[in-house]
């Protein structure tokens, strides 16, 4: 079996009764989209955690749910790479990608996100071709803000200490 391209879907914060935020919500229907124009495989990370999942069900099995319901096929996804942070999404990522013959990933996160995941994807899975494909949010809420001043600390850490892994 040949895969040229996977769609990956980063989470982002959910409820504690499962169900999706708005940035993630925007992420699913953006990978709808592309799926929509052509049909790819799908791997949607995320497992639980404090911060982002406190609900009884895997994060990236939200995304996989919102999915099908929107009329993408069980069969389109890869198996769920159950990540608690961006760079165990991307160690989580290349574990299960490393069972399938790959060609090329489009990552897909916000925009604010971008740039660490680049920096962190661009090394652990450096022997994958990658796309980043960022969205931008249209509605400019506190958690952003607050999302956007996180990113910029996270890289001043990744770049101070390093990326451990």
């Amino acid at each position: 079996m040949h895969i040229h391209e996977v769609l990956v879907v980063l989470g982002s914060p959910n409820s504690p009764d499962g169900q999706l935020g708005p940035i993630a919500l925007d992420r699913v229907n953006y990978c709808w989209e592309l799926f929509q124009k052509q049909a790819r495989l799908i791997l949607c990370t995320g497992g639980f955690g404090a911060h982002f999942n406190t609900s009884p069900w895997s994060h990236a099995s939200l995304l996989k749910n919102e999915l099908v319901a929107k009329g993408v096929s069980e069969h389109a996804f890869l198996p769920l790479a159950l990540s608690a942070n961006t760079v165990d999404d991307a160690v989580k990522s290349k574990a299960v990608l490393m069972d399938y013959p790959v060609e090329s990933l489009v990552i897909i996160t916000s925009a604010y996100h971008i740039p660490r995941v680049e920096l962190v994807f661009d090394e652990i899975l450096s022997n994958f071709s990658k796309q980043y494909m960022g969205i931008e949010h249209l509605v400019e809420t506190p958690e952003i803000m607050a999302l956007r001043a996180h990113e910029l600390k996270a890289i001043e850490e990744i770049k101070l200490n390093g990326l451990y892994y």
